[in-house]
């Protein structure tokens, strides 16, 4: 009986080691801005908290949003997360919104190029698509 225990054990961790991307999804979390060079004129510390937020004119210098564990936060939008898929290279997230006026339903297509890089895609919009780069900030 131990033995059968000990090769569980060994089969689950052989298989844990073997695919260990399969189960991790792509950190989204930080601020994106459509400039890596303006990150500084985007985003600033504000509060005691230290949260990041968006500098006053950020859209003259491209804008961008703030992501977190469970909504999205652009300069006049703030969504919460309803679902996320990631499928490889590419993550599906619906959000609902709400700015000052209305709120709706967003779906984003974002397809990672590496770790500090995200195009957002519009389907049905062939070519249209906007390049993010997280800041360090």
């Amino acid at each position: 009986m131990r033995s059968d225990c000990r090769l569980r054990a060994i089969v689950v961790a052989s298989v844990i080691f073997a695919f260990p991307d399969c189960a991790q999804a792509f950190d989204l979390t930080g601020a994106w801005a459509t400039s890596a060079d303006q990150c500084g004129k985007v985003f600033a510390h504000k509060g005691r908290a230290n949260q990041v937020t968006f500098r006053n004119f950020s859209g003259v210098y491209g804008g961008g949003f703030i992501a977190e564990a469970n909504r999205l936060r652009g300069k006049f939008e703030n969504c919460a997360i309803k679902s996320r898929k990631d499928d490889g290279q590419t993550i599906n997230i619906v959000v609902a919104c709400a700015s000052g006026i209305m709120l709706s339903n967003v779906q984003f297509f974002i397809k990672t190029v590496d770790d500090n890089t995200i195009t957002r895609q519009f389907p049905g919009i062939e070519g249209m698509e906007v390049t993010y780069h997280r800041c360090k900030i």
